[in-house]
């Protein structure tokens, strides 16, 4: 199997041109990215439990990778859920398939949403993780239109090994994602 391409643009361009600007001195201190989860929380599903079937399934076929169902620590009786019932699905993407997330995420999804402008710097928790919040599971491609009975969001976060947010930053915008232009 080829290496994915954004992997190769990383190693090849991306690297360089991070340890020069911030002046490191090993080629092992570039921040890189480590892992990306998508989570969906389903609130619903403490009334149908097959929401969360569906929700599996879902982000089973975005990831390429099967997701797990999420189980509630605590019980929280205002909203009847009890300790242990499921309420969301998750999926973490390593290697090769976080890369490919990526490139798709980039390329295909984010460009499908309506009136994109490109996405929010301020979702940086200030360890150097970035948070998406997706509205639609609409917009990847591998979700038909026809088989979606309730349309959802999800979180995607990208976890890199930079310290800081701001070397995160430099980090995920060499990659290409499309953050949104502050001159204009």
């Amino acid at each position: 199997m080829a290496k994915p391409r954004v992997k190769e643009r990383y190693n090849a361009e991306i690297v360089p041109a991070l340890k020069e600007k911030f002046q490191y001195s090993s080629v092992m201190q570039v921040p890189k990215l480590t892992k990306i989860v998508i989570n969906k929380g389903i609130g619903a599903a403490v009334a149908d439990k097959k929401l969360v079937d569906q929700g599996v399934e879902e982000l089973s076929l975005i990831a390429g990778q099967k997701a797990v169902a999420t189980i509630a620590k605590t019980s929280v009786s205002n909203f009847k859920l009890r300790e242990g019932m499921p309420i969301g699905a998750k999926v973490t993407l390593r290697g090769d398939r976080m890369y490919e997330f990526l490139d798709r995420l980039m390329t295909v999804a984010l460009p499908r949403v309506r009136d994109f402008k490109g996405i929010s710097d301020k979702g940086f928790d200030g360890r150097g993780n970035y948070t998406l919040g997706v509205t639609e599971q609409i917009i990847f491609p591998e979700i038909s239109i026809e088989k979606v009975n309730r349309i959802s969001g999800m979180d995607i976060t990208l976890v890199t090994s930079a310290d800081t947010d701001e070397e995160s930053h430099a980090l995920l915008k060499a990659l290409g994602m499309p953050f949104v232009n502050k001159n204009n």
